[in-house]
């Protein structure tokens, strides 16, 4: 199988390319290298894909349509995948141009590409941020998500929807993934799991939103990739719905389209959380206990009766499990940095 997938240098693209890879498929990844973070993880990242013969690299940004054209070109691929966008809830409250460019011209470039190949299928990553002010859990692809929170999830919802007239008009089968906070090895420097290590190893105070109540559905990107790769075979078919119990199939009835959860399916505390990082550093956190910030959200949770429904997908790494292997990569990796 050849697969075009866009941001194989972040965090989540690159771990679903390396499955790839491994798996035997060839895999062109596009990436446009953005500094909203340490640009030499996203070049570590990617410097351990291309030790593979079927890894085929591409630099340029998604609003670029000439660049995003060449690396199709030399895909010439089955499957498109689009990961990449911009990311960060709290960003998007002071840089949402940054999330217009990214996330609405790129993603409809993306759409634009895959109207033009016709590809078997088209996957797109959307986030549980799309539920917003929907207090009904646990979240159902089903429910309303018409209010969002901040202009990063309103991007992602617009994605969606345009990607539904785009599979409706076209005929691409086109799936879109929400996912429930991804964690573990060779993640973002903005998320908090590294944000904790890093301060708790160095001495300094966490910020522990939320007085720390809050409760997030934590899925480790290897149960992430399990779920996403399972999915490419499941192609929508207009009128083909899936049979699931308790819940809805968000199959469009108009076009070859889906919406589907991906998450851990078992939510966490963050105090919780945070005791699973002291455990495995053997050290307590000093920590600045803050109340809620502007567009975060008590507590997320992922129905995943489609998604099981669908691919039998079941989350296997509890979160004591994950944060172990987090911080292992993390004290690895920054020996050699």
């Amino acid at each position: 199988m050849k697969v075009l997938i866009t941001g194989t240098a972040g965090f989540i693209g690159f771990h679903l390319a390396r499955r790839l890879l491994d798996s035997g498929h060839f895999v062109t990844g596009f990436d446009g290298m953005t500094p909203y973070y340490d640009v030499a993880l996203k070049e570590a990242r990617h410097a351990l894909l291309k030790r593979s013969n079927g890894f085929s690299e591409h630099v340029g940004q998604l609003e670029d349509m000439d660049a995003l054209q060449r690396a199709a070109d030399a895909a010439e691929p089955d499957v498109i995948i689009h990961l990449a966008g911009q990311a960060g809830v709290r960003y998007s409250i002071d840089y949402p141009r940054t999330y217009t460019d990214s996330n609405l011209v790129g993603s409809f470039n993306v759409l634009e590409l895959a109207r033009a190949l016709q590809p078997k299928h088209l996957l797109l990553a959307s986030t549980s941020s799309v539920y917003g002010a929907n207090e009904e859990m646990p979240f159902a692809e089903s429910h309303q998500a018409d209010h969002p929170l901040t202009f990063y999830a309103a991007t992602k919802k617009a994605m969606e929807t345009m990607a539904h007239s785009y599979a409706h008009l076209f005929s691409v089968p086109t799936t879109c993934f929400r996912f429930f906070t991804v964690y573990g090895p060779w993640g973002r420097p903005d998320m908090a799991l590294f944000k904790f290590v890093d301060a708790i190893l160095k001495d300094r105070a966490i910020d522990v939103y939320g007085e720390g109540r809050m409760k997030r559905d934590f899925t480790y990107v290897e149960d992430l990739v399990d779920g996403i790769t399972a999915l490419i075979e499941k192609v929508p078919e207009t009128g083909n719905p899936v049979a699931v119990d308790g819940t809805t199939d968000t199959l469009s009835p108009i076009a070859p389209w889906r919406v589907v959860n991906i998450g851990g399916g078992d939510p966490v505390g963050l105090m919780e959380f945070i005791g699973a990082i002291e455990k495995k550093l053997g050290r307590s956190a000093k920590k600045n206990m803050l109340p809620m910030q502007p567009g975060d959200v008590p507590a997320t949770f992922a129905d995943l009766t489609l998604m099981k429904a669908l691919t039998g997908y079941q989350p296997k790494v509890k979160v004591e499990e994950g944060v172990s292997a987090f911080v292992d990569w993390y004290l690895d990796y920054t020996k050699k940095v």
